[in-house]
């Protein structure tokens, strides 16, 4: 894939209002100050990189929503990705059981 999908950093993110308008998805540690015009330089791009303490390499797979971040190394993608799905289909089974026992009607999420 090329280009980008989304922000992870554990530093500081400004314009983040801009950023939700614009439906970039953003996760952020503290929102942050003004950016002060010729402090900042480019220094490289895909390379690997800690973020929070963890390595996130070019290729791994980084997953975001409001709970939290997650990154995938690439050579794990498959093994991770088929247990997250037994585990989502495992919690819809038990989400429709507690729906059913509560006289609730189904939503999207069983």
């Amino acid at each position: 894939m090329n280009g980008f999908v989304g922000i992870v950093t554990n530093g500081s993110v400004r314009d983040s209002d801009e950023l939700i308008k614009q439906q970039v998805p953003i996760h952020f540690r503290v929102p942050g100050r003004g950016i002060r015009p010729g402090r900042l330089e480019f220094d490289a791009a895909n390379i690997p990189v800690n973020v929070g303490g963890v390595l996130v390499r070019p290729g791994d797979f980084v997953v975001a929503d409001g709970d939290g971040v997650v990154v995938v190394p690439i050579e794990h993608v498959y093994d991770v990705g088929n247990f997250a799905k037994e585990v989502a289909m495992g919690d819809k089974e038990s989400r429709r059981e507690l729906y059913t026992k509560a006289g609730r009607t189904f939503d999207f999420t069983v």
